[in-house]
């Protein structure tokens, strides 16, 4: 919008805050009697003047006083209140030593669907893997890792070099390396598979694509 040069603009009475910081919160949110804003799935006993945001797992606080505390899936951060504008800090130094979280999430949106990391250790990784109705991922291969579906729910059609078939709710597939595969959902109701992969490498650039109706190289 800042760079734009065809904008419209009326007046408004609204309140406005651009929530720069966690600690804009305290202006906008409502507090408890003791000025905590506690949100998600949280537990506090005694805490003053703090922020705690959760998601789906429990967070527990006990005798904090004006902390941020805000865990997602992806990381967890804690912090005093007066040290909050200090996370892009955080960002720079896992830029720095390499590390992946400042670019990539546990939960990633695909224009077929989206796909969560459950758990990544040496030589494997498992994926929740969605697929809205109608969707198809690409026909690729992988050249160093093998993977294992499982359907959840939904009916998958699955290509493996010149055989397709279908694979129904609690049932499973194999994809060995170096096959030709595609994944796809011809139901009405989004599929959900889990995907198992082994291998030496299993990061998402081992991927060669044949055919994509997204046009991805």
């Amino acid at each position: 919008m800042e760079r734009s040069a065809d904008v419209l603009m009326v007046p408004g009475t609204f309140q406005w805050s651009d929530l720069g910081s966690w600690t804009a919160l305290d202006e906008i949110v409502g507090k408890d009697e003791r000025g905590n804003i506690l949100k998600g799935n949280t537990i506090d006993i005694g805490s003053q003047n703090s922020i705690v945001f959760s998601g789906e797992r429990l967070v527990a606080t006990i005798g904090l006083k004006d902390m941020v505390v805000v865990d997602t899936p992806d990381a967890t951060l804690v912090t005093p209140k007066e040290k909050v504008q200090e996370v892009r800090k955080i960002v720079d130094t896992l830029r720095q030593n390499g590390r992946e979280e400042h670019l990539l999430h546990k939960t990633v949106e695909k224009p077929w669907g989206s796909y969560t990391v459950l758990e990544k250790g040496n030589g494997y990784k498992i994926k929740r893997v969605v697929l809205n109705p109608k969707a198809k991922l690409s026909l690729q291969l992988h050249r160093r890792r093998s993977e294992h579906w499982v359907v959840v729910s939904g009916v998958a059609k699955v290509t493996k070099e010149n055989e397709t078939y279908l694979v129904h709710t609690n049932e499973s597939t194999y994809i060995p390396i170096d096959t030709k595969h595609r994944l796809e959902n011809p139901g009405e109701v989004p599929l959900q598979i889990i995907e198992v992969q082994n291998g030496d490498y299993v990061e998402e650039d081992d991927i060669e694509r044949f055919d994509d109706v997204y046009g991805r190289e």
